[in-house]
């Protein structure tokens, strides 16, 4: 699987530079996913931008992510779907439940947009 991790303090951009998603690039997806989330990241952005097909195995390796991040109290957002991977996850009913960006910089002001809202919520709970 060819891929490239950019990791700052919020966040970790998980570029995926595979045309495909399948059974094949799937479970090693998942392990990377599970790998990032062990050592403490809990906002992923993975940027499916480069995937032109994905199938069931691929969605699940995805589903992973966003179960990983969440569990943390973080963001998963997926971003730059082709059209193909997005009308999938339409008809999984997959949109959701998953956050779907187009562009890298709207996912990281999601990531700066859920911690702040976190962080606000955190304070109410102590008040």
């Amino acid at each position: 699987m060819r891929y490239a991790v950019e990791k700052t303090e919020k966040y970790t951009i998980f570029q995926l530079n595979e045309e495909k998603l399948t059974s094949v690039i799937a479970p090693d997806l998942k392990s990377e996913l599970v790998k990032l989330n062990a050592e403490g990241v809990k906002n992923i952005i993975l940027d499916m931008s480069p995937v032109k097909y994905t199938d069931s195995s691929g969605l699940s390796s995805i589903l992973v992510g966003n179960r990983l991040c969440e569990n943390e109290q973080g963001l998963f957002v997926l971003c730059g779907p082709s059209e193909h991977v997005l009308k999938l996850i339409k008809i999984s009913q997959l949109d959701t439940v998953l956050n779907i960006l187009p562009t890298i910089e709207e996912s990281i002001d999601a990531v700066f947009l859920h911690d702040i809202e976190s962080n606000l919520k955190d304070e109410e709970k102590r008040s």
